[in-house]
């Protein structure tokens, strides 16, 4: 079995050397690799492609390897590893500033809001918000509890999903 991936580091001495350790320890082959150290992400770090080979047991294990070592893996055979969070927000929104409530959630590390509808009130406290979040896998529950700090701190009813 072959699994294709993309991790993305930490421009340092040491980073691909501590992303390849447990491909090898582990007992899986690699059988290619793409390392651009010119090639950027939005946030500075370097994605790295890997096609790695083993049997799925070893496989899974390289993956949770990595992940524990503190590697992003940001694709696995082309397909993003971003969680989706859907929530509204109701209450006085647009006089509580979206603008901020929107940079206190993307100041999180692997989150971005990806979409915001809002639904306008001639009461503004009955005012709308439906947020969709992109999240990088396993920080979800980050994302839930920012939300639920952000309702009690600005008056928000908010409602996430299930």
């Amino acid at each position: 079995m072959r699994l294709n991936l993309v991790l993305e580091l930490l421009d340092v001495p040491g980073q691909l050397l501590d992303a390849l350790n447990p491909i090898g320890r582990l007992g899986a082959n690699i059988v290619a690799i793409i390392h651009q150290r010119d090639v950027k992400t939005e946030r500075g770090t370097i994605p790295v492609q890997i096609t790695i080979e083993g049997d799925k047991e070893t496989l899974d294990k390289v993956l949770e390897s990595i992940e524990e070592s503190g590697i992003q893996i940001i694709q696995v055979d082309g397909v993003l590893r971003k969680e989706k969070v859907t929530t509204v927000l109701i209450g006085n929104i647009v006089d509580q500033d979206v603008k901020d409530t929107v940079d206190i959630l993307n100041q999180l590390e692997g989150v971005m809001v990806a979409d915001l509808d809002l639904k306008m009130s001639d009461q503004p406290e009955r005012s709308a918000s439906k947020i969709i979040i992109e999240a990088e896998y396993g920080r979800k529950k980050d994302v839930m509890r920012k939300l639920k700090e952000l309702g009690s701190l600005k008056g928000f009813l908010v409602i996430n999903e299930v």
